[in-house]
C-alpha cells in the first residue's frame, strides 16, 4: 500500500530556508511549503522529524487511556480528590499530542511552524501547570501542608504557566538573527517551572530529615522522574550527541528524539509516583492538607487555557503581516 503512496525527496540543510534549520542536523528536511496531505504522509515516510512525531504521538494514547480509566473507574467527577489526577492526566494527555502536530504540520509555511510551535510551548507550560496542581494535593511533605508556601503555590504556578508560554513564544522571532539568544530564552522559559514545581519534591526526597517528611514507597518512582527529567532538560539544551558529529544522527538517534523519549518516561514514573501518593496519603491528606475545590484544581487548569489561547493568539497574529524570518541577500548566486 506505502509503496503506492508518492513521497516528498527529503532536502538537504542547503535546500530550506533558515527558519527550518536544526542545529547540527544537516539532511532528511521535508519540503518548506508542504501541504497537510503533505506533513500527514511524511509520518510513514524517514524524514529527521518522523521519529519526533511518533515518540509523541503513540503515547498520547497510552495517558488517554489512563484518563479514561480514572474518569470512568473511580468516578472521579464524584471524587474531589482525585480532580488533581484527572487535570494531571489532561494535560499529559495534550502536550504529547500538540507536540506530534507541530513536528507534523510545521513544514506548511514558516508562519505555520511557529504558531504551531506556540501550541506546543502552551500545552508544556499547561502540563507544568497540572504538574503543580497534582504536587499541591499529594506531593507536599507532611511539615510544609498548610505552610504559607502551600497557600501561595498555585497562584505562583499559574503566574509561571502564563510567563513560560509568554517567553517561549517570544523566543521564536529572535531565532533567526541570533538562534542561541532564542535557545537561552526557551530553556530558561521551561527550566524555571519545572524547578519551582519540584521544589517540595526535592525538599521532600533530598532534603527532608526527622518526621514529617513523607516516606513512602512512591519515593523511588520520584527519583527516576527527577533522572528522566534532568536528563530531558539536558538533551533539549546540550543538542548531544549530533552535536558531537553533524549529519550522523539525522534520522535516527539525535537529541530531540532522545528528548521526546526520556520526556514520557519521566511523565510515566511521574503518573506512577502520584497515583501511590494519592492512594497511601489519602487518609492524612484529607484531614490536614488544604481542601481540594474545583477553584483550586480544575478552575487553574480552564483559566491558563483561556490565558494560553491569548497568548498564542498575540504572537500569530504579526506573523500574519509581516515576514517571518526573512533572508539575507547575497550578491552571488547560491552555493
Amino acid at each position: 500500500m506505502l509503496s503506492l503512496i508518492k513521497f516528498q525527496r527529503v532536502l538537504t540543510i542547503n535546500q530550506v530556508p533558515k527558519v527550518f534549520h536544526e542545529d547540527s542536523i544537516i539532511s532528511g528536511y521535508r519540503h518548506p511549503r508542504s501541504s497537510a496531505t503533505d506533513c500527514v504522509l511524511s509520518l510513514f515516510q524517514l524524514t529527521n522529524e518522523t521519529l519526533n512525531i511518533w515518540t509523541h504521538f503513540l503515547p498520547t494514547w497510552y495517558f488517554l487511556w489512563k484518563l479514561v480509566t480514572v474518569v470512568l473507574m473511580q468516578t472521579a467527577w464524584q471524587d474531589a480528590f482525585t480532580w488533581p489526577l484527572v487535570v494531571f492526566l489532561i494535560s499529559c494527555c495534550i502536550y504529547p499530542l500538540a507536540s506530534s502536530c507541530a513536528h507534523t504540520f510545521s513544514t506548511m509555511s514558516a508562519r505555520a511552524r511557529h504558531i504551531c510551535f506556540f501550541f506546543d510551548y502552551g500545552a508544556l507550560s499547561l502540563y507544568s501547570l497540572g504538574s503543580a496542581v497534582i504536587y499541591s494535593a499529594y506531593v507536599f511533605p507532611d511539615k510544609w501542608v498548610n505552610s504559607s508556601f502551600h497557600r501561595y503555590y498555585i497562584p505562583i504556578a499559574v503566574f509561571n504557566t502564563v510567563s513560560c508560554t509568554t517567553l517561549a513564544c517570544y523566543s521564536r522571532f529572535p531565532e533567526c538573527q541570533s538562534p542561541k539568544f532564542s535557545k537561552v530564552l526557551r530553556v530558561i522559559a521551561f527550566a524555571f517551572p519545572y524547578m519551582f514545581d519540584n521544589i517540595p519534591l526535592f525538599y521532600r526526597v533530598f532534603l527532608c530529615a526527622g518526621e514529617g517528611c513523607t516516606h513512602n514507597e512512591a519515593n523511588i518512582l520520584h527519583y527516576y522522574h527527577i533522572a528522566l527529567g534532568l536528563l530531558t532538560g539536558f538533551l533539549f539544551a546540550t543538542h548531544l550527541p549530533e552535536r558531537l558529529a553533524p549529519g550522523s544522527f539525522d534520522y535516527i538517534g539525535h537529541s530531540h528524539q532522545l528528548f521526546h523519549v526520556c520526556a514520557i518516561l519521566g511523565t510515566h514514573f511521574q503518573m506512577q509516583a502520584m497515583e501511590q501518593d494519592m492512594v497511601a496519603r489519602r487518609p492524612w491528606l484529607t484531614l490536614n492538607s488544604i481542601p481540594i475545590t474545583f477553584a483550586n484544581s480544575v478552575g487553574v487548569a480552564l483559566v491558563c487555557v483561556v490565558l494560553n489561547l491569548i497568548i498564542i493568539a498575540l504572537y500569530s497574529l504579526p506573523l500574519l503581516s509581516a515576514p517571518v524570518c526573512p533572508e539575507k541577500k547575497h550578491d552571488k548566486g547560491p552555493k
